[in-house]
């Protein structure tokens, strides 16, 4: 699927039938398997992420693949192993393609595709901050907004993993019970709309879960001065998102009385700082497949799309209030 101009998805983006490139002696020929539209792909194509594949370019950031052929100067993957991109911007949106190695991260095939395509960015998100900016003991709480997005849903997930309690924010909507039913069956503690979030009720919650030390937030402007108030003096903020377009705004008593920390992350640069610590990528990819098999961490729910329903699939991923990740089998 590809594009050689930015714009609106459904009308730039293109299924185009290509020669597959020689195999170089480092390079990898792989079949690509599945592969999600996740909103930083959307992004890409309308140009406005803040880093851009090369016009032309096919789209997708993120998928599973299966290695076909190995140059000969390969060695650390051989045909039939799975394959998932090790940076952003590799083009996973078709059926084929021929990569250099470093591009290619090697996981297991005995996890189930979906959860492999899903792999490489909202897994890998919210393991990192959940790690990364507070050091969290079983029983400490998190609170996150966006929580039916899929890194909202794997922190649910992964915090349930290490005994860690979650506060989970979702906007107000017409099927909101059966939402809140699917986050308490990932295993989320308190499920929560915005307006809760300034109602008196909240303090129920903390008669049973202490005050959450980490908040996540993706959204931005009033949804994110709600979830302040109820992080713990010395607390951090971490934003990895900025749904409603809107700047965060923070009373300053809760930088001087509080001394909350308020952080930015982004899942792309962290991979460019660690690029030369395989360590710590082999060992955060370890532990996401052991929770996958060990049927903790599941991918999030997903409409599966043949390629030539590309068009629907670009248009449904764009929906609000759409909790299903659309995801191109290729």
């Amino acid at each position: 699927l590809l594009y050689e101009r930015h714009g609106e998805p459904a009308a730039v983006v293109q299924l185009k039938d290509l020669k597959v490139p020689k195999l170089g002696d480092c390079d990898v020929h792989v079949k690509m398997l599945a592969a999600p539209i996740n909103p930083a792909d959307i992004n890409m194509i309308q140009g406005t992420y803040p880093s851009l594949p090369p016009l032309p370019a096919v789209g997708g950031n993120e998928g599973v693949g299966q290695v076909l052929e190995v140059g000969r100067c390969v060695a650390a993957l051989k045909p039939g192993d799975w394959v998932i991109p090790a940076n952003a911007g590799l083009g996973t949106w078709r059926t084929r393609g021929v990569f250099p190695e470093e591009m290619l991260l090697k996981v297991p095939s005995d996890i189930p595709v979906l959860c492999a395509a899903t792999l490489s960015v909202n897994p890998c998100t919210a393991f990192r901050m959940l790690a990364d900016f507070e050091s969290l003991a079983p029983g400490d709480s998190v609170i996150q907004n966006a929580a039916n997005s899929s890194v909202g849903q794997a922190v649910i997930q992964i915090a349930r993993a290490s005994g860690i309690k979650t506060i989970n924010v979702v906007r107000d909507r017409p099927d909101l019970p059966k939402l809140m039913e699917r986050l308490m069956a990932l295993g989320a503690d308190h499920v929560v709309t915005e307006e809760m979030l300034r109602k008196p009720e909240m303090k129920d919650i903390f008669k049973s879960i202490p005050k959450p030390r980490l908040a996540l937030n993706c959204i931005g402007g009033k949804s994110t001065t709600e979830m302040l108030r109820h992080l713990q003096p010395k607390g951090t903020m971490v934003t990895y998102g900025g749904m409603a377009k809107q700047p965060l705004m923070v009373p300053v008593s809760a930088f001087i009385f509080r001394d909350l920390r308020l952080r930015g992350f982004w899942m792309t640069q962290w991979r460019k700082d660690h690029a030369q610590d395989q360590e710590s990528v082999a060992a955060m990819m370890d532990a996401l497949c052991q929770l996958i098999r060990r049927g903790q961490l599941m991918a999030p729910a997903c409409t599966e799309v043949s390629l030539q329903d590309y068009r629907a699939a670009l248009e449904a991923s764009m929906k609000p209030f759409v909790s299903s990740k659309q995801i191109l089998l290729l």
